[in-house]
C-alpha cells in the first residue's frame, strides 16, 4: 500500500484486496478507488509471462477483473447484499512486456435490475501498457444480489 492516497472504505476496499489472494500473487496495487472508477497496477514480471515472452492474457484478465470486483464492493451494502463477478468480455489488443506496469481501470457504466433478485453492475474496464496503450479491453458485469436472497435459496436446497 506504499504510496497509496486511499481512505475509509476505499482503502479497507484496497488493503484487503492487496494483501491476499491472487491479486496478491499478481502484485496488484491499487491506486485509486473510488465509486464508479477503480484504478490498480501490477508489476510485468517473468512470472507473469506466457511461453513467448509477452504478458499472459490471463494475467491481464486477472487485473481487470480485480478492478471491477473492487468496485462492485464498493458499490453494494456488505451487511445486505453480496457482489459476484458473471460475466468477463475481453479483447486482446496488444501485450505488455517484461519489466512495465500493467494499469487496470474499471469505470461504472450502468446499473440494470437483475431479472430475479438485485442489480447488475455494467463495468467499462481497460488495460494499459506503460506508453497508454491499450493492451485490453472489455466488460465486466458484476451481480450484487441480496443476502436473504441467498439465504433463501440455500434453505430451498438444503445448504442452509
Amino acid at each position: 500500500m506504499t504510496g497509496t492516497n486511499l481512505a475509509g472504505a476505499a482503502l479497507e476496499v484496497a488493503q484487503k484486496r492487496e494483501t491476499q489472494g491472487l491479486n496478491h500473487t499478481l502484485g496488484v496495487h491499487f491506486t485509486k478507488v473510488e465509486p464508479g472508477l477503480v484504478e490498480a497496477e501490477m508489476p510485468i514480471t517473468p512470472a507473469l509471462l506466457q511461453p513467448f515472452g509477452f504478458l499472459h492474457g490471463g494475467a491481464t484478465i486477472a487485473l481487470l477483473e480485480s478492478v471491477a470486483s473492487a468496485g462492485g464492493e464498493l458499490a453494494c451494502d456488505l451487511e445486505t447484499e453480496q457482489p459476484f463477478g458473471v460475466e468477463v468480455t475481453i479483447r486482446h489488443k496488444k501485450s505488455g512486456r517484461e519489466g512495465d506496469v500493467a494499469r487496470g481501470v474499471a469505470k461504472l457504466a450502468e446499473r440494470k435490475p437483475s431479472s430475479k433478485a438485485g442489480y447488475k453492475l455494467y463495468w467499462d474496464v481497460a488495460a494499459y501498457d506503460g506508453d497508454g496503450d491499450v493492451i485490453s479491453d472489455g466488460v465486466i458485469v458484476v451481480k450484487v444480489v441480496p443476502k436473504d436472497y441467498l439465504a433463501q435459496k440455500l434453505a430451498e436446497r438444503g445448504q442452509a
